[in-house]
């Protein structure tokens, strides 16, 4: 359960991160040498992973001193912290793990949010297309994994607070443990040039008539 939700924790750490990251590229790029040293980007890294792994720890220790009956089943393919809570004979409140959600969640989406806002509020000023699309392409590919993160969190928070089948809750967490990560790694393999040229030479081979010297 602690691994479980400590790295969901620290992926909403890390897209704060390039999220600001993004901020000073676009907003004042002639400091961003200065400002996004590489020690400065192993730091806020650094941060963003020791940051993640403090918040799941009140729902552990709380999950740990549960009583269970002998036969108590939990419906779901891991130790999640509402089935787990749903499972035992104490029934304690689940304020506590609702309240985590929500600064763990929300809070990263709300700095996300602020630094787009000063992007967008630039962009907006910026009068040729040309500066349109680099600032678009610069951040593309975070937009892409924010909006995949955070709807696969609305995916499992509406099939919870819904009251619908443990299925669908369970389904939930699945695209959010297992789907999300997957689609990240495709959004940024293929931003990669390497993979792009690897792509077009196995989607486009060359001619081997064509191949010799010219």
């Amino acid at each position: 359960m602690y691994l479980f939700y400590s790295f969901p924790c620290s992926e909403a750490f890390i897209l704060v991160v390039m999220a600001y990251d993004r901020y000073v590229a676009i907003c004042p790029p002639l400091h961003y040498p200065v400002l996004m040293t590489p020690q400065t980007n192993a730091t806020l890294a650094a941060c963003a992973w020791l940051t993640a792994l403090l918040p799941p720890i009140p729902a552990v220790v709380q999950t740990s001193h549960l009583a269970f009956d002998s036969a108590a089943h939990i419906y779901h393919c891991f130790c999640d912290y509402l089935a787990m809570v749903q499972a035992s004979c104490s029934m304690p409140e689940t304020l506590m793990g609702f309240c985590i959600a929500m600064v763990v969640s929300f809070l990263p989406l709300l700095l996300v949010l602020l630094s787009y806002a000063h992007i967008l509020a630039l962009v907006f000023r910026i009068s040729s297309r040309e500066g349109h699309s680099k600032a678009f392409s610069t951040c593309s590919s975070h937009l892409l994994v924010v909006g995949t993160y955070y709807s696969s969190i609305a995916i499992a928070y509406v099939a919870y607070r819904a009251d619908l089948p443990l299925d669908f809750h369970i389904m939930g967490n699945m695209v959010y443990a297992i789907l999300t990560p997957v689609l990240n790694c495709l959004i940024y393999m293929l931003r990669n040039k390497d993979v792009k040229v690897a792509i077009t030479r196995m989607t486009c081979p060359q001619d081997p008539g064509h191949s010799g010297d010219s």
